[in-house]
């Protein structure tokens, strides 16, 4: 199957139903992992794959409407946030083109993520996504996915409203229980801390991912825990 981006609406099949009564109240952020654009979407669209996201966004910035926010997309699969485990019923995805680790793994180029930040914007006027549930995939299913990686500027991101990033806490304790107590009340799921660990680190000390708790980690948990209300 070929495919082009050059319509800003399609449509995926891979999609049903959200539970009735809901909220989304969650925005996951996705690289596609694919050597190109058009492989990301031809797979986003085919109903054999079973994975599909709300939005695609292209690295010169163009945006793509695969299923409608009103509907249930199928991006994050087994994951976790704040004790919820179905995050793609309470969530809206976007994937960001990217190779990936698996294909050459780059940085985001300007126009992209300025028309992520303008969609990410507009979803956030829609919804009642606070800032501490504006997360990557690997946040949500650390012991699975690393996207989208230490690369994405995910600072960027906050400075313009769309998520959180914390300072260095003053104080702070080298001590795993107390991390761990953070890292849960903060959304994580910390059943293996070293993978929960490069999860954080990819999001927000991208400068070393290596799943160790040390002093500069320590402080950036304890800085965002205090804001994340409980």
């Amino acid at each position: 199957m070929s495919a082009d981006m050059s319509g800003r609406e399609w449509r995926s099949p891979n999609v049903d139903a959200r539970p009735e009564g809901g909220v989304i109240d969650i925005l996951v952020l996705h690289y596609t992992g694919m050597e190109s654009a058009e492989a990301a979407l031809a797979r986003l669209c085919d109903p054999e794959a079973k994975v599909s996201t709300h939005w695609l966004v292209d690295e010169d910035g163009r945006v793509c409407s695969l299923v409608p926010e009103a509907l249930r997309a199928w991006h994050a699969g087994v994951s976790f946030w704040r004790g919820a485990t179905d995050i793609n019923a309470r969530s809206i995805g976007i994937e960001v083109v990217n190779p990936g680790h698996e294909f050459g793994y780059r940085p985001f180029p300007e126009k992209q993520m300025a028309a992520l930040i303008d969609l990410a914007c507009d979803i956030l006027a829609r919804h009642p996504i606070p800032p501490r549930n504006v997360v990557g995939h690997s946040d949500v299913a650390p012991r699975r996915k690393m996207d989208p990686g230490e690369l994405f500027d995910w600072r960027r991101l906050a400075a313009a409203g769309v998520g959180l990033w914390p300072a260095e806490a003053d104080e702070c304790v080298l001590d795993e229980g107390p991390v761990v107590s953070m890292l849960a009340s903060i959304g994580y799921e910390t059943v293996d801390l070293f993978a929960t660990l490069k999860a954080f680190q990819r999001h927000f000390r991208p400068e070393r991912v290596n799943g160790r708790l040390d002093w500069q980690t320590a402080r950036l948990v304890r800085g965002l825990a205090d804001l994340c209300p409980p």
